[in-house]
Order: C-alpha cells, then structure tokens, then sequence
C-alpha cells in the first residue's frame, strides 16, 4: 500500500482544495458562509474519503463517498458561476481539476470492483 500522499488521486484533489479555498477567499461575505462553507467541507470530505480508501481494504464505499462529495463540489461551482460570483476561465479551470479527480476516482473504483 502507497501512502496517500504519493497518490496522484490526492494530488490532484490536494490542489482541488487549494484552488477552492482561493475562491472563497475571493466570495462576497453574503455566499462565503453557506456556498463557500459547502465547498471547504465538501473538499476536506474528498480528501479524507481517499485517505480513508488507501488505509482500508474495503475501498469502494470511500471512493463511492468521494465521488459524491466531488458532484457537490461541481454543483456549487456551477451556482457560483451562474450566479456571477465566479468567472468563466476559474470555473473552467476549477471544472478541470475536478473532472479530473473524478475520472481517477471512477478508476480507481473500477479497478477495487475487479480484485
């Protein structure tokens, strides 16, 4: 077992997190208490779901949760955008990272359900 950290899901979720505490620094105060609180605990969920998943032999409900947490991240994303509180090169950026965090996890889900 690898640790977490070396795990190229958890480095790119790790800067998911870095870019996402950017953003809310960067809220008005009306959205930065409900949106931007969603998001912080949304991230620190992913990212202690896959710690979670590479201590644990039974991965998959940890990487089911991730992946959960992951869609309410893209959601809000999308309601901060639609709400011109973001702009359209952050979200595109920020959708990348999560697109790409998302196929890792959908990876790695395929591969625990096949051992």
């Amino acid at each position: 077992m690898s640790l977490y950290i070396e795990l190229p899901v958890f480095k790119k979720s790790y800067d998911l997190l870095l870019e996402l505490f950017d953003v809310y620094n960067n809220l008005p105060k009306s959205v930065k208490y409900t949106i931007g609180e969603k998001l912080q605990k949304a991230i620190i969920k992913v990212i202690l779901d896959i710690y979670k998943a590479n201590s644990h032999t039974d991965k998959s409900p940890y990487i089911v949760k991730a992946r959960q947490h992951i869609e309410v991240i893209r959601l809000l994303i999308r309601i901060l955008f639609d709400l011109k509180l973001i702009g359209l090169k952050r979200m595109v950026f920020v959708n990348t990272i999560i697109e790409d965090v998302s196929k890792q996890l959908a990876g790695w889900q395929k591969y625990c359900e096949k051992s």
